[in-house]
């Protein structure tokens, strides 16, 4: 079966609510290709790895979490964007990209598909005033231990964390995917006992050891790779198309 691109794209316009969310770079069709989509390739980030995937597994669409033409990059289609647009081009493969509408769904957004993963019951919104909101608060069943919670994240993302161990247990958490280590200062209002991202910066250190919480970086990539694949099954399962993710490891 078949799908018509543009219904599969209003299709994802209403489903993740895109029009509301502000990002900073265009959600939805980025590279346009074969009016008709039957197979689609997922993956993180629309890397050339992926592009070479997806063309070796005849896809008619890349459905990815990290495209193109973000706020601030340069505008010029030159050097590795150049080869990536134009392989998606030669090959006539859309490429779909969904940002921070993909973080914050639900259903199968980045942060709800973590605390699956991770057995956490999510209690509520990390920031309840911001309309943009993409962190989430919850808890564990059990206390665990730093250590006990970080052998869960590696049992669970197959990547180990850093950690940060404020040795005391941890039940309530805060967790926001990606590159959101700023996001502990909302970790610490909320009062939580640990706070989990993608990646960390120098000063993170000093404000978990200074405010009382563990912090535990467990990879941008590893953290995101869950929303977009939930889409992909989302989408495979309403309009009978096939759905494949492509795994392209990335140690960030």
């Amino acid at each position: 079966m078949s799908v018509a691109r543009h219904l599969l794209i209003q299709t994802l316009e209403n489903f993740l609510n895109v029009s509301a969310i502000s990002d900073y770079c265009p959600n939805g069709l980025q590279v346009e290709g074969k009016a008709q989509i039957k197979r689609i390739v997922s993956g993180v980030t629309a890397s050339q790895a992926l592009i070479d995937a997806a063309i070796e597994l005849e896809a008619d669409a890349i459905l990815v979490h990290h495209g193109y033409f973000w706020k601030g990059e340069d505008q010029r289609v030159i050097g590795m964007k150049q080869r990536r647009i134009k392989a998606l081009l030669a090959n006539d493969i859309n490429l779909l990209a969904y940002h921070l509408p993909l973080d914050v769904h639900p259903e199968v957004g980045n942060n709800v598909q973590l605390a699956q993963r991770l057995g956490l019951t999510v209690t509520g919104p990390l920031e309840p005033d911001n309309p943009r909101n993409v962190g989430l608060l919850g808890e564990l069943a059990v206390p665990l231990s730093a250590a006990e919670f970080a052998a869960r994240i590696e049992s669970a993302l197959d990547r180990a964390p850093l950690v940060i161990d404020h040795q005391r247990p941890i039940q309530r958490v805060a967790w926001c995917t990606g590159a959101a280590q700023g996001y502990i200062e909302h970790a610490i209002a909320a009062g939580a006992d640990a706070f989990i991202t993608g990646e960390v910066s120098e000063r993170t250190f000093h404000e978990a050891q200074e405010n009382n919480i563990s912090f535990f970086a467990a990879g941008h990539h590893a953290t995101e790779r869950y929303g977009v694949q939930a889409l992909g099954a989302w989408l495979a399962e309403r309009f009978g198309i096939e759905h494949q993710y492509v795994e392209c490891d990335n140690p960030v």
